[in-house]
């Protein structure tokens, strides 16, 4: 019988192990190498730093990871000694495109930015780009796509270059992998230079990896005035984040873009399949990995205010990101409790949008929701 070793605060795979092997779960701080030593199988979080120093040893033969990053495991120590290991790309792409829309929508009802008729530069247009970009066209907004990779494999036609984002962006958001080798490397892509390359004192969002963006450099260009507003959702150092950038930035959250119920689902499911190939095993509960039904599923645009705003006000009742922003602001220290104990929201297709007009209904189909 295999050994699984689970972090506990991933939702949806009690109940579903049991049956594949001997189960443990634990906090994240009681992944050490004696609690290790003799698991075949661990189900980790992008805290859970898979390193030498916790594998050396140990009987691991495969590690799942439930997040689209991979950066906290040590590949290159794990291919060199048989152990596989998996990520999960893409199983919460929609919730970032979700978190992103919510951010924009409570700027818009807020008035503290429009996006319609704004130009967003994205850069990085893989699984959770994509959903960003469907989201701001869907809000009225002009793209600018960079990604060099994409752009080297596909022809740059449909992709601008970096120094146009930086010129002629009103809203500049990234969407990459942390990466610091190579020649597209992503470390600080943000960074004191770059400041010093915008042009309309654009908003920067971090939605990806802290260290995409240079803490330093952002407060810096935003007291400076080159920046008009930061929208922080990953921080360097974390879970011990700048307590100035978080006075600086004008919304802040625990880095739970993409937190929704729905991508929670898919990175369990995906972590249990990739179980279930490696170990030649089966599973009788695996569809049994899908969140609850929202508790008001219908949305009647015809409770809203008919102010031009309706659109956005049916994304905020999916996701509104100011309730996280205030609790993060008094409670900086408990971060990764704040992100264990966060309460995942279902993505539009969970919901009806009823009383649209033609035009509303077909811009809110866009982005996931059902017209009735």
């Amino acid at each position: 019988m295999i050994k699984i070793l689970a972090e506990h605060s991933i939702p949806y795979l009690r109940g579903v192990l049991e049956e594949l092997g001997e189960v443990t779960y634990l906090p994240t701080e009681a992944f050490t190498p004696d609690t290790v030593r003799d698991a075949d199988w661990l189900i980790v979080r992008s805290i859970t730093k898979c390193t030498p120093q916790l594998l050396e040893g140990s009987s691991v033969r495969l590690i799942t990871s439930a997040t689209i990053g991979y950066d906290h495991i040590d590949t290159d120590y794990c291919d060199q000694n048989g152990i596989a290991w998996y990520n999960a790309p893409g199983c919460n792409a929609g919730g970032v495109g979700q978190y992103f829309g919510g951010v924009l929508s409570y700027l818009a009802v807020n008035h503290l930015f429009d996006p319609r008729g704004k130009t967003i530069g994205i850069v990085g247009v893989g699984h959770t780009g994509r959903y960003v970009a469907r989201y701001a066209e869907a809000m009225g907004m002009r793209l600018l796509l960079n990604d060099p990779p994409r752009a080297e494999q596909e022809g740059d036609g449909a992709f601008v270059d970096y120094s146009t984002v930086l010129k002629e962006s009103d809203l500049i958001s990234y969407h990459v992998p942390l990466t610091r080798k190579g020649p597209h490397a992503t470390y600080h892509l943000f960074n004191s230079e770059v400041a010093r390359m915008v042009r309309r004192r654009p908003i920067v969002a971090n939605f990806c990896r802290g260290a995409v963006t240079d803490t330093t450099a952002l407060i810096e260009a935003k007291e400076q005035a080159a920046l008009s507003a930061l929208l922080i959702d990953c921080w360097e150092n974390e879970p011990h984040i700048s307590t100035r950038l978080l006075d600086t930035t004008l919304l802040a959250t625990p880095h739970i873009a993409g937190f929704s119920a729905d991508g929670k689902s898919n990175a369990a499911k995906a972590c249990v399949q990739r179980g279930l190939e490696f170990f030649g095993l089966r599973s009788s509960h695996i569809e049994e990995i899908a969140p609850a039904p929202p508790k008001d599923p219908i949305i009647d645009l015809a409770e809203f205010p008919d102010d031009g705003l309706r659109l956005f006000r049916a994304i905020l009742r999916t996701y509104n990101p100011y309730p996280v922003d205030q609790q993060l602001r008094k409670e900086y220290g408990d971060f990764e409790k704040l992100r264990r104990n966060y309460d995942y929201p279902r993505e539009p297709h969970a919901y009806t949008v009823v009383h649209a007009s033609d035009d509303e209904a077909k811009i809110l189909s866009r982005v996931g929701f059902n017209i009735g």
